[in-house]
């Protein structure tokens, strides 16, 4: 009989290396899980962190105390070295909100550190004792030596957890909670106890800007952009004001020289100039143009990042998921079932206190203190007789009497009792039972007293915490349109190649390494391809150039032979949009087509060019002038009209062509401040080499180009339109130190591109009001409010004569806090939006 085969007992034991592995793993995952990682949803903070606030707690006496004496209180508590509490106390320390700091402590900016510990103090500040500590509310365990007691969480009466930000790496799990405003998540618990909706959103210590749009409430698969401030200081100078959250102005500055070494930007240099405030200096190379320069700093360095929030908090001893939203409403509902226990607890404490002081007055009042007098056995039978005499009072009491409130009575001094002290006891009484009652009305209306909590702490510490990172929606920046054309592409046209790396070859164009380019060769073939070291196109290449998507504006002429019919035709059409590296056929598909003549025109330009056909056909005239302006813009896949049915020998140009294209429709997107194509914003007009006119809330005007990679600052423009130089513009501006408001009339007289003037009168304070261009303006003016309101209306062109663009101007009426004014516009015709038709 064979031997039975035996299991390997070593892999099915639990006690065996296999087993004892899995075991081992496991617990080591859950305690860097629960014990190290990820913050509790009770109070928002690691262990480390709550052992930390713990010591410091117990040595708390108003007094700073050296980082180092905390470190060494809080190894009591916490199975670390101090290196890992030492980071723990000062990333603490930078946040603040819970700990007051002395000394050199870091800059999270700058990326500093902080200086030793010995050489640093910190306590807790104000906001921490008022929220985060109660021992009557703690619910207490052993410290891992057995020592000491520790608490399992702080009583935290506020979203710390969401005021703080988290961020943590365990086996396996992880978390980033993003630090929010501190007003904000106030205002957010009192919108939800009041059964409001409330929204919150991260805000950061070292400001910026944040777009929020797929923020998803925090929750996994969410994302924010993060971006510096930059600030165009003159043409040829760039500062940025700030650093996104998470980046150093090392880091921020380390990108940027990588960028302009990779040749994605072009710089002179970059100063950090940093002190109280961040300030980064860029100084451009000749010739660049600032807004391209802020988009590109934007798309290829840290000035801009995205980050993934991922809310993981420890509920019930396991990591869970969960939303902002949720967190905050968790943080509300835990503050209220605070407030309550505490309110329970100082009702009972009341009760005790005024159950006392009753016995206290009785037992002088109706003078049962004389038992102790009197001759008893033992001490047991004056308890007893001090107890029946209490009995005919005892119905006046709330519980029953003990035998240690008997005992607290004797221990009062036997002195002489005084009526006086008979009414004070009574007044402590009366001012208790004001005090119970005030208790149980507070818990009977236990939500307003929460918002009332609430109110109170944003009343307290609320000032000098508002929001720094400014919410705004980010425009997509295009990588093409901004990248710097660093990389020379040369093209081999008879072999058909086109690269970087045809450095013997004919010299092309410069371009960037995101562009596209766009390829026709003479057998009447067209290709979109990747810029790279070398690709085949197809032998003949009679046009290549850097591909613009979408645009409609590029036109390409071209007159080609159909191989299966010896007839030629002509076409114009455009390129918009194509699938990369596929191999387009323009002609009507036979072998032997050829292209007999091409142009690319950048504006829809449309030749006159002389057909010579072959001296040997039978046609009666062998030259003729054929006119591209009379054939329509079509698809790339048209056939295109008959030129010719006879062989052409050749096609030269006679005439260069003109434009067959209406002027560009321009809309200013007053979001993103851009300008557009798209029809997104206010429509501007038509546009071939007409100029905008801008004019900004400070007084000043400025003439621009209608170059679409320019920046505008929306909440600065109070008109922009199409340039007339012919158009009077009347402006009221406020004459700051005169109190008054002027008025004035003029035309642009300057011819300047992309330079401010001012156009009123200069001192602090001084503002532009209101602004028009109408022929015929009409100013309507309000003051004063309710009954005492008054009206006027000015037909300016009649009162104001038309003066140079430097003039103080007129004075109109004088300033008026509850002044309002504004033009009674006209429809404009020629600057209404078009009609669309599909």
């Amino acid at each position: 009989m064979a031997k039975e085969k035996q299991p390997n007992r070593i892999f099915e034991n639990e006690t065996g290396v296999q087993g004892q592995y899995r075991n081992w793993f496991l617990d080591y995952a859950s305690y860097v899980i629960l014990e190290r990682a990820i913050p509790a949803i009770e109070d928002g903070l690691k262990p480390v962190q709550r052992r930390i606030l713990h010591a410091m707690k117990e040595m708390d006496d108003g007094r700073f105390n050296k980082v180092a004496n905390i470190i060494g209180q809080s190894m009591q508590y916490h199975p670390h070295g101090d290196a890992s509490i030492g980071d723990a106390l000062v990333n603490l320390g930078q946040k603040d909100l819970l700990i007051e700091t002395q000394g050199n402590w870091g800059d999270v900016r700058t990326g500093d550190e902080a200086a030793a510990s010995r050489y640093i103090e910190a306590r807790l500040s104000k906001f921490a004792l008022d929220v985060a500590f109660n021992p009557k509310t703690t619910t207490w365990q052993l410290s891992y030596d057995g020592r000491k007691n520790e608490p399992v969480t702080l009583p935290m009466k506020f979203p710390l957890l969401l005021a703080q930000g988290a961020d943590g790496i365990a086996v396996g799990l992880s978390t980033k909670l993003l630090p929010h405003n501190f007003c904000e998540l106030i205002d957010a618990s009192i919108k939800y106890l009041k059964g409001k909706k409330f929204e919150i959103f991260p805000d950061f210590q070292t400001g910026g800007m944040i777009d929020v749009a797929n923020y998803n409430e925090g929750k996994r698969g969410g994302k924010v952009r993060v971006r510096a401030h930059i600030e165009e200081l003159d043409k040829k100078t760039l500062v940025i004001r700030d650093v996104p959250y998470g980046v150093t102005t090392t880091q921020l500055m380390e990108s940027i020289t990588k960028a302009n070494d990779q040749g994605k930007i072009k710089i002179k240099k970059v100063t950090d100039v940093t002190a109280k405030e961040v300030e980064i200096h860029i100084d451009l190379a000749a010739g660049i143009s600032p807004d391209i320069t802020i988009d590109a700093l934007y798309a290829f360095t840290d000035c801009e990042v995205s980050i993934s929030p991922n809310a993981c908090v420890i509920v019930d001893h396991k990591p869970q998921f969960m939303s902002v939203h949720d967190l905050l409403k968790v943080s509300a509902e835990n503050t209220k079932s605070l407030l309550k226990r505490e309110l329970e607890i100082k009702l009972s404490e009341l009760e005790d206190k005024w159950h006392y002081t009753s016995l206290e007055k009785i037992f002088f009042e109706e003078k049962i203190y004389k038992e102790l007098e009197q001759k008893h056995a033992t001490w047991d039978a004056v308890i007893e007789a001090i107890d029946k005499a209490f009995t005919p009072f005892k119905k006046k009491l709330k519980r029953a009497i003990e035998r240690e409130d008997i005992l607290k009575l004797t221990e009062k001094p036997v002195r002489r009792i005084y009526r006086l002290d008979i009414n004070e006891l009574n007044e402590q009484i009366k001012s208790i039972e004001a005090d119970i009652k005030q208790v149980q009305y507070d818990l009977e209306h236990l939500t307003d007293f929460a918002v009332a909590y609430f109110e109170n702490l944003l009343k307290k510490y609320g000032k000098g915490r508002e929001r720094k990172t400014e919410i705004k929606e980010f425009d997509t920046i295009q990588v093409k349109q901004v990248a710097i054309a660093n990389t020379k592409l040369y093209i081999n046209r008879s072999e058909g190649f086109i690269g970087t790396g045809l450095k013997k070859d004919e010299f092309l164009c410069d371009c960037s390494d995101y562009d596209d380019i766009i390829a026709f060769t003479r057998a009447g073939t067209m290709k979109v391809v990747k810029v790279s070291d070398k690709v085949f196109i197809g032998k003949d290449i009679l046009h290549a150039a850097v591909f613009q998507k979408n645009d409609e504006r590029t036109t390409y002429n071209m007159i080609y032979l159909d191989g299966a019919t010896g007839t030629s035709y002509a076409k114009r059409f455009n390129v918009t949009g194509i699938t990369r590296e596929k191999e387009y056929d323009l002609t009507k598909g036979s072998d032997k087509s050829k292209v007999h003549y091409f142009t690319a025109n950048l504006n829809g330009e449309a030749e006159v060019v002389k057909i010579v056909l072959s001296p040997n056909c039978t046609a009666r005239n062998k030259e003729f002038d054929f006119y591209f302006e009379e054939l329509e813009i079509k698809g790339r896949s048209s056939m295109g009209n008959q030129v010719t049915k006879y062989p052409i020998k050749a096609v030269k140009l006679k005439e260069a062509g003109r434009s067959t294209l209406a002027g560009r429709k321009l809309w200013f997107d007053d979001k993103f401040g851009r300008l557009n194509t798209e029809e997104k914003g206010q429509y501007l007009g038509s546009f071939e080499d007409e100029k905008l006119l801008v004019i900004y809330h400070d007084g000043s005007y400025e003439l621009t180009d209608t170059e679409m990679t320019q920046r505008f600052e929306p909440e600065k423009i109070a008109l922009i339109e199409r340039f007339d130089p012919n158009k009077i513009i009347t402006a009221v501006y406020l004459d700051n130190d005169k109190r008054q408001y002027n008025i004035k009339r003029f035309k642009i007289e300057t011819s300047t591109l992309k330079t401010q003037f001012l156009f009123i009168k200069e001192g602090e304070g001084n503002r532009l009001e209101a602004v028009t261009t109408e022929d015929e303006p009409v100013l309507s003016v309000q003051t004063g409010k309710g009954a005492q309101v008054r009206k006027a209306k000015f037909k300016v062109a009649k009162m104001v004569e038309v003066m140079g663009w430097k003039a103080v101007g007129a004075k109109l009426t004088d300033f008026n806090k509850s002044i309002e004014m504004e033009w009674e516009q006209k429809p404009k015709e020629d600057n209404a939006q078009p009609e669309l038709f599909e």
